[in-house]
């Protein structure tokens, strides 16, 4: 025989991929004429040769020779290791019967008995199997283990086992291969012939968004300021993204854009000058934040969403711009206003600009989110008007008819829609968010006053939120709870009250007021529980400003996080408007030595959650990042569940320890 994984016979096999993963391990071969013979009966003596290529068992008992295996017999050597090692035994008389075909049965139990996987808990065979009254009574805690292990591979019919069926080189192939996963030895192979049978359950917890604003604007939370090292820079994010894990936070929102400019890779617009001081200097030894971001985010469980502001230009007489930014590539539709530049948000090549920008992380970054924040039209200065006259009289010539205000509102409202629609076509499964000012306008509801967004930032929020256009809004709430005039729970009820498409609501705390003691700790717990008892009217979770609150822990806001108000973990809420299939169950979940081990049946996976079983309740014990396989486990009934990008849960495989 010569080994080769390229055999002609098996091309279009179902167990193709099972024998060229064994002839790649050089456990099993083809014949001189480069044939495999998938479908030729395996005798007990090939058996025990494909036992000793793949497993080089250890001798645990005396060889006691067999009346018909000579010393000469070509497979002597592995039928004697398959004996010493109680993969195979002999029948009466001392006989081996080399040349006697081997029963799928026979097959299966000394393949479990052999690797020693651990007996499993009784299954109801019954169903699993039409045949399953021809299992032999000595074999059946033998099929029971390999069928719980995925041992089991039947084709072309999964419901029988055919156990006394004499086993084929392909049957016997991935039989094998099965074992090798089982020990961790090899990767798993997805094939519908593999016999899959595990005890599920449904299990939930309550959800909810925990996010975090961290802003690169002024050099707000990150980087803390310009010029830092790479390394310096990576570990001011580690920082950010542990303390968020420590205390449960689930969401970060990352600010990637402030002023037309990136903080990360990109061929559309310069990179930021929050990083290096200069702007279109990359960090120097090279990496790119955002990606950085996204990685060591999602190693943690957390969220990222990618925030933008879609329009303004500079913040600072001192920042230079360069190319490609859009005040050198198109001045013409970026104007000055007080120390500041702005792009006319009526100006297609603006409106285009802030798409495709947005658009290019959406492609290319694997963003949970997209999200806005409430500059809009700049906010008012006294004595001065927007300069974009020339703008609004083009947009009359060409016939248009709304008047002034009503004409900058469409042009916040058309790129709004424009976002909705372009993000979830290119990936459906990333949320799109906005946090606008708190207050809609004076009078709504009727005994708030303050700012009118809807009038002076051209802001309609309430136009979003009613059409659908946003997954999440995250009106900016940073006012106290009781005076009436800005109320926290009196704005937060007149959003849920107006959510007419059943958006998720999540308000913007401010945390910063509790520096210097403006604020007592209490007014932000309270702020969260008012927010949780409006659960039912969608208000979900809460968003938070800054991080650098967090970092100080003014008066000791993330003790009592992560002692008491986020003590649990939680997922952010799923949204039953977008994809929301729900994941295949975990594949390969089995406990041995202390840890349990699985594999994940699709690769859009972004979690795994695991629940321990107490009395009739089910407790959320572990959130385990995509790339996690394998967890140490305490004795308990577990439940394992796949979650995927949507952050729909699967049902929980059920693991007793």
């Amino acid at each position: 025989m010569v080994a080769s994984p390229g055999f002609p016979d098996i091309q279009v096999h179902w167990a193709r991929p099972f024998i060229e993963g064994l002839a790649q391990r050089k456990i099993m071969r083809g014949f001189e004429d480069r044939s495999f013979r998938p479908e030729r009966a395996m005798s007990r003596a090939e058996f025990a040769s494909v036992l000793q290529a793949a497993f080089n068992p250890s001798v645990i008992r005396p060889y006691v020779p067999f009346v018909d295996v000579p010393t000469t017999h070509w497979a002597a050597g592995a039928i004697r290791r398959a004996y010493e090692s109680s993969f195979l035994t002999g029948y009466p008389g001392q006989q081996f019967r080399p040349n006697e075909n081997i029963p799928r049965v026979q097959a299966l139990a000394s393949l479990v008995g052999g690797v020693g996987l651990p007996p499993a808990a009784s299954v109801p065979l019954a169903q699993i199997y039409q045949d399953s009254a021809q299992i032999a009574s000595w074999a059946i805690a033998a099929i029971t283990t390999a069928t719980t292990n995925e041992i089991v591979v039947n084709h072309p019919d999964l419901k029988r086992l055919r156990p006394t069926q004499p086993a084929t080189r392909a049957e016997i192939a991935a039989f094998v291969y099965q074992c090798l996963v089982a020990q961790g030895k090899a990767p798993a192979i997805a094939s519908s012939a593999i016999v899959r049978w595990v005890q599920t359950v449904a299990v939930s917890h309550t959800r909810e968004f925990r996010a975090l604003w961290v802003a690169c604007v002024w050099n707000g939370d990150f980087p803390s300021k310009m010029g830092l090292s790479t390394q310096q820079q990576q570990a001011e994010l580690i920082a950010i993204l542990d303390r968020m894990q420590s205390l449960n936070l689930n969401a970060l929102i990352l600010q990637v854009r402030s002023e037309g400019d990136a903080l990360y890779r990109s061929s559309l617009e310069p990179w930021s000058s929050w990083l290096t001081g200069t702007q279109g200097k990359a960090p120097d030894p090279f990496y790119d934040p955002l990606e950085f971001a996204i990685a060591q985010a999602h190693q943690r469980n957390i969220e990222l969403h990618a925030w933008f502001n879609p329009y303004r230009a500079r913040t600072s007489e001192r920042i230079v711009n360069v190319s490609p930014h859009l005040a050198t590539t198109n001045p013409e539709v970026v104007y000055r206003w007080d120390t500041q530049l702005w792009m006319d948000p009526g100006a297609k090549v603006v409106q285009d600009r802030t798409v495709n920008v947005i658009l290019d992380v959406v492609r290319r970054y694997d963003v949970d989110g997209i999200h806005l924040d409430d500059y809009f039209y700049p906010y008012p200065i006294a004595g001065q008007a927007f300069p974009d006259d020339k703008t609004y009289q083009t947009y009359k010539a060409g016939g248009g008819s709304l008047a002034l205000a009503d004409w900058r509102r469409d042009n916040v409202n058309r790129l709004v829609q424009r976002l909705a629609t372009e993000i979830h076509a290119a990936k459906p499964h990333v949320k799109f968010g906005i946090s606008p000012f708190g207050i809609y306008r004076p009078g709504q509801p009727p005994q708030v006053r303050g700012l009118d967004a809807y009038n002076q930032l051209y802001a309609d929020a309430l136009k979003w939120l009613q059409e659908g256009w946003v997954d999440y809004l995250s009106p900016q709430l940073y006012w106290r709870i009781e005076p009436p005039a800005q109320s926290y729970p009196v704005l937060l009820r007149w959003w849920a009250e107006n959510n007419l498409k059943q958006r998720h609501l999540y308000p913007g705390n401010n945390l910063s007021a509790l520096g210097g003691n403006q604020w007592d700790l209490s007014e932000i717990l309270n702020q969260i529980n008012l927010t949780r008892e409006l659960s039912p009217q969608l208000a979900l979770g809460n968003v938070f400003f800054s991080s650098k609150a967090l970092a100080a822990n003014h008066q000791g806001v993330g003790d009592r996080f992560r002692t008491t108000t986020y003590a649990n973990l939680a997922l952010p809420p799923a949204m039953p408007w977008m994809p929301t299939a729900t994941p295949a169950i975990p594949t390969g979940v089995r406990y041995s030595n202390g840890k349990l081990t699985w594999n994940a049946a699709t690769p859009e996976i972004r979690n795994w959650t695991l629940y321990q079983q107490n009395g009739n309740t089910w407790t959320l014990r572990q959130v385990l990042p995509a790339t996690t396989t394998a967890t140490t486990l305490s004795s308990g009934t577990y439940a394992l569940c796949a979650v995927g990008r949507s952050i729909v849960e699967s049902k929980g495989v059920v693991v007793k320890v």
